[in-house]
């Protein structure tokens, strides 16, 4: 009975090990962009944050989610694998907001080992004339 619990503690253990050894792990050029000054006459402005899976099991984004209707992420869909690169582009807005400096956050959920990571993009919209 002691050789069976031993050897399945054994087995737990080395399972474990091995679990945690292969995990995605996502890694991004940056986590903020600044459009900077732009009219309210083009009130749409894009960029793209490009990351990396710097982990060695395939790396899946669950959910990217804009902190208001204004933002909206678009980002690769398809698990990446590691050593890979994809990319989360987003797309703001301004059309009927108030000129003036924003910053708005976008959420990027993933099976990572840190699963959870904020993007952020912000800017000064200046009134048309």
């Amino acid at each position: 009975m002691k050789k069976i619990i031993a050897i399945s503690f054994m087995l737990i253990f080395a399972v474990t090990t091995i679990m945690a050894q292969s995990a995605a792990e996502i890694k991004f050029d940056k986590l903020t962009h600044n459009f900077g000054t732009f009219s309210e006459n083009t009130p749409v402005q894009k960029c793209t944050f490009t990351f990396t899976n710097t982990g060695n099991a395939p790396l899946v984004i669950n959910q990217a989610v804009a902190s208001c209707g204004c933002t909206v992420p678009e980002y690769t869909k398809s698990p990446v694998a590691p050593g890979q690169s994809g990319k989360i582009t987003i797309t703001y807005n301004g059309k009927g907001k108030f000129p003036g400096h924003f910053k708005k956050s976008i959420t990027i959920r993933t099976n990572a080992a840190t699963s959870m990571v904020r993007l952020y993009v912000e800017g000064d919209m200046l009134e048309a004339k």
